[in-house]
């Protein structure tokens, strides 16, 4: 089967430029549908990495495009009360008509994102638990029945309408490499959604991860294997090389070496990344989700040939 590729919309980029504006945000998901990508994604932060409200935009986005699904790469939902997330998420679902995929994710240990969660009043060591609490609560409250729930939130017979259109809630994804990490993917989620690793660590930990879907009674068929990936397509390698590096620095505020260390990248000519590609599809992974370090409409041409050259 030929993977999904999913394009990131560059909802943080176009606020570092001074570009707020959604309309054209708007127009690169309705671009992204029209060459041919299966699904259109956003990113998440209050104020650590100010950007759209990505449940918002994603109503925006169901609107203007039909086909694709829309996704969250990822949100953080420990920064928002579940009883409210959840009617977001079950809106959002029935607006999109059953396309959504939730990735969600609880942060990486930065100045800046520790301060994030203390203006959310979330304490920094809670995270976790919360939100792996909040989630539950949530698949609770799409069930439409009467929840009881006694625990960091307290909801006495709380029924929510609307569900959403797909039974029992969207798909959740969540990322991670670190033992733990490849268990809770395993035993609790639809789906697992890393920035990293390479094609051979990648076949061996999504193995693993099936294993422990098996052992806990679930389904490794019914997951998906997804990746985020960030690439700067240009016939000059030199070239690609120095925007991939000024990207990532510009983004993260932290040397390029240092990041992609920690985040696969592609960083070359449109002939090269087709091998790339195929080998996380060879390792197992059925999404693969693209952010571009820049020249979106151009990228997305490129790769749109690329696709048809691997016969996906």
């Amino acid at each position: 089967m030929a993977p999904k590729l999913g394009y990131l919309l560059p909802t943080r980029e176009v606020i570092m430029e001074g570009r707020p504006d959604a309309a054209p945000l708007l127009a690169l998901a309705a671009r992204a549908e029209a060459v041919g990508f299966d699904s259109v994604w956003v990113g998440d932060s209050l104020l650590a990495r100010p950007r759209h409200e990505p449940l918002t935009l994603l109503a925006g986005v169901a609107g203007r495009v039909p086909r694709v699904e829309l996704g969250t790469a990822v949100l953080l939902p420990a920064l928002r009360n579940p009883v409210l997330l959840a009617h977001q998420v079950a809106t959002l679902d029935q607006v999109s008509e059953g396309r959504l995929i939730l990735g969600v994710g609880f942060a990486s240990d930065r100045p800046n994102i520790r301060a994030e969660h203390v203006a959310a009043g979330v304490p920094w060591e809670k995270r976790l638990g919360r939100m792996m609490e909040g989630l539950r609560l949530c698949q609770a409250l799409w069930t439409g029945k009467p929840v009881e729930w006694d625990g960091r939130w307290h909801v006495e017979g709380g029924v929510l309408a609307p569900t959403p259109h797909t039974p029992g809630g969207p798909p959740l994804w969540i990322g991670g490499n670190l033992p733990a990490s490849l268990q809770r993917a395993g035993r609790f989620f639809d789906g697992w959604f890393p920035n990293a690793p390479d094609h051979a660590q990648y076949a061996e930990r999504w193995g693993r991860i099936c294993d422990i879907a098996r052992g806990a009674g679930r389904d490794p068929d019914r997951m998906t294997g997804a990746i985020y990936l960030t690439l700067a397509l240009d016939e000059n390698a030199a070239h690609a090389e120095a925007r991939l590096n000024a990207f990532l620095e510009n983004y993260y505020g932290q040397p390029a070496s240092v990041l992609r260390a920690r985040q696969v990248c592609y960083a070359g000519p449109a002939a090269g990344v087709a091998a790339w590609l195929a080998g996380y599809a060879e390792a197992g992974a059925r999404h693969l989700v693209l952010r571009f370090a820049g020249e979106h409409e151009r990228q997305m041409e490129a790769l749109a040939k690329v696709r048809s050259s691997l016969g996906w």
